[in-house]
């Protein structure tokens, strides 16, 4: 037993102190903390809640589950007063969290990611391309000048956590650069989303709302040129963008994109200038340190480790910061809760086959399955064949028409559209929503056959 009081072992090294439980803790949390952050638990645990909100819409509690969504709650402040729906609150401040997480994967991307080269950029940019074109051209043509014309956007969009959830369960069958493909793809599919949503999927403009919301963003960007890098005052402001653009009838979740667009990307220290400063904070801390003497009674090594955390949120930018944050946050609790809101679709078996032949689920459907692996695949390549870009090295072109077939499943992002789409029309929405299922789970299943019959056997490479 040391003088200190702890046993030293290969567990416990002398001079590191446990509580006296949190050894147990650490044993019990790290597996679970190792598989949440697999993009593959993030699709089954949106399956998981997909498949809760069918059986609750279709039980003894669908009038229960439905009264929940469209319970009413809000805030009041003297004469002012903000009361939506839960299921409102869901769609429109809690995805804005999720848009906001989409924003900064795509500022990264675009600075320093796939997306920053050329080069490198151009395949996923034109596969994501024909990936949106097609399928909405293939749904207007099922739905041309009928009530469920303007639901062209749903097959649009492209899920990234079952996508990629999928691409993780074929392991190491699947090449690296394939995954990043998709990401990148992925990443544009959600900017051209969020493109459509803002210009075709907006309700009537209250241009007073304007002005006060272009003032804030005017403000975030300021504290970006000024070099502000707490985020305190950005989220703030982002909140109060929020607010305007609902206000304004501007979908209020493009707040989470612009916010995210001016958070700084730029550290205060480069690595270099950090390097050096931590290495005279630690032989000031030595310099300080006396044997067993606790932190809390030396105020010269309390300030010092001070300075030292004040320098590691220097060295790293705030884009970078926020996004590891909020990622696990978006990942599982806020799209899981969009898709128990939004995913419960009554099935009556009498009506199934007329809900089936309808043009709005026929065209939600063959848009995702047939439009996107068409798109996708046809764009890759015509961009290949006229030499515009080069296919990895790892990957078969056989491959990313695997890679189409999961661009297939639309769930999150085309639940979405069309909750904008048909807000008015419960009955097409309920259409869209069956069609969105359908052939998510048809483009997932096929994506996953596809991709495990096209890899390379073993010894073959």
């Amino acid at each position: 037993m040391s003088s200190s009081g702890q046993s030293s072992s290969p567990e416990t090294p002398q001079g590191v102190y446990h509580a006296p439980w949190e050894k147990a803790f650490a044993r019990i949390t790290s597996p679970l903390e190792e598989f949440i952050h697999s993009q593959a638990t993030t699709g089954l645990l949106l399956m998981a809640m997909a498949s809760l909100a069918l059986v609750l819409a279709n039980s003894g509690l669908a009038d229960e589950y439905e009264a929940v969504k469209h319970l009413y709650a809000g805030f009041s402040i003297g004469s002012w007063d903000l009361r939506l729906s839960l299921q409102h609150w869901v769609n429109d401040g809690l995805m804005a969290l999720f848009f906001f997480v989409v924003g900064l994967e795509l500022k990264r991307e675009m600075l320093v990611g796939e997306l920053a080269s050329p080069r490198q950029a151009i395949l996923p940019i034109i596969a994501a391309l024909g990936g949106m074109v097609v399928p909405a051209l293939i749904y207007t043509a099922f739905n041309y000048g009928s009530a469920g014309a303007l639901g062209w956007g749903v097959p649009m969009a492209t899920d990234i956590a079952f996508a990629i959830g999928i691409l993780v369960l074929l392991g190491d069958r699947i090449p690296r650069a394939l995954v990043t493909f998709l990401i990148a793809l992925a990443i544009v599919d959600d900017l051209g989303a969020v493109v459509v949503i803002a210009l075709f999927y907006t309700e009537n403009i209250a241009v007073s709302w304007l002005l006060p919301a272009a003032l804030i963003l005017g403000l975030l960007i300021i504290l970006n040129l000024a070099g502000i890098r707490r985020t305190t005052p950005y989220f703030l402001l982002a909140v109060l963008l929020w607010y305007t653009l609902l206000q304004s009838g501007v979908h209020a979740t493009l707040a989470g994109v612009l916010g995210a667009f001016t958070v700084p990307a730029r550290a205060k220290y480069d690595p270099a200038v950090f390097s050096a400063h931590v290495k005279r904070l630690l032989v000031n801390f030595d310099t300080s340190y006396q044997q067993k003497q606790n932190i809390m009674l030396n105020s010269d090594l309390h300030a010092i480790t001070q300075t030292l955390q004040n320098g590691i949120l220097r060295v790293q930018p705030s884009l970078l910061r926020l996004e590891h944050a909020w990622h696990l946050p978006v990942a599982f609790l806020v799209i899981p809760v969009f898709a128990l809101f939004n995913a419960g679709i009554p099935i009556a078996i009498g009506s199934l086959a007329e809900v089936l032949s309808h043009p709005v689920t026929l065209g939600v459907g063959a848009g995702l399955v047939v439009g996107k692996f068409v798109g996708i695949t046809g764009a890759s390549w015509l961009t290949l064949k006229l030499g515009l870009a080069q296919l990895p090295a790892t990957v078969r072109f056989s491959q990313i028409a695997g890679v189409s077939l999961l661009g297939g499943i639309g769930f999150t992002m085309a639940i979405f559209i069309a909750e904008l789409a048909f807000v008015q029309q419960p009955d097409v929405l309920l259409m869209a929503k069956t069609g969105i299922l359908l052939a998510s789970l048809a483009a997932g299943v096929s994506g996953l056959i596809w991709l495990y019959l096209c890899a390379p056997k073993a010894g073959t490479e």
